[in-house]
């Protein structure tokens, strides 16, 4: 009785964790290769702002997103 107590815990316990680290993994991959932001809603916040993009700028700025979101993902 005491060690299949013992062994339900564990199980739970690795599956808890195991689950915490694929659903991480998941999601960073999910958001790597889907981006929240995109080219299309760029150019709606820069004419909101007053400003005319043009496609080189917002190429530019969504590659410095993307940059960016690499490096912080290494750390």
């Amino acid at each position: 009785m005491g060690m299949t107590i013992l062994w339900a815990i564990i199980a739970l316990v690795v599956g808890l964790v195991a689950g915490f680290f694929g659903a991480r993994k998941y999601m960073e991959n999910y958001l790597r290769n889907n981006p929240p932001i995109s080219e299309e809603m760029l150019r709606t916040m820069m004419l909101q702002m007053g400003q005319k993009p043009s496609s080189r700028k917002l190429h530019q700025m969504m590659q410095t997103m993307k940059a960016q979101a690499r490096k912080a993902n290494r750390k």
